[in-house]
């Protein structure tokens, strides 16, 4: 018997989507907290292995020992936050680029807002389905 998923891999997406927001969110304002902090290296969240943690959802067979196995999963976050190391923009070893800092945070909480609008707009067609269609 093949296993329900009620919601799809919808909410799942869309899961994994917030969570990155969210954590690109946390390292920019970390970042802009220690604007003036001598010695501090910029954060940045990144995405690590996506491509594999999303084919893994996709039902694949393997017919060749040399084909990729999209199926193999470890559970770990699709992104990574790190340290960057290699720059300095400031006399006291900081590399905080607050411009830069500003504008990614702009742009990361439109995308914040945009997954919420869609998470929202599922639970609604749910409830209307539960409802009945009213």
């Amino acid at each position: 018997m093949k296993n329900l998923n009620l919601f799809g891999q919808t909410f799942s997406a869309l899961e994994n989507a917030m969570n990155y927001s969210t954590a690109k969110n946390r390292a920019i304002s970390n970042n802009i907290a220690n604007v003036d902090t001598p010695g501090y290296k910029a954060k940045d969240v990144v995405f690590k292995d996506v491509l594999r943690s999303e084919m893994s959802s996709i039902d694949t067979k393997k017919t060749n020992a040399r084909h990729i196995d999209f199926k193999q999963h470890n559970g770990v976050s699709p992104f990574q936050t790190i340290t960057k190391h290699n720059t300095t923009y400031n006399h006291n070893g900081n590399n905080v680029d607050i411009d830069k800092e500003m504008n990614e945070l702009a742009q990361n909480q439109i995308q914040y807002q945009a997954l919420t609008d869609r998470l929202s707009s599922k639970f609604r067609g749910i409830e209307s389905v539960l409802k009945g269609g009213n």
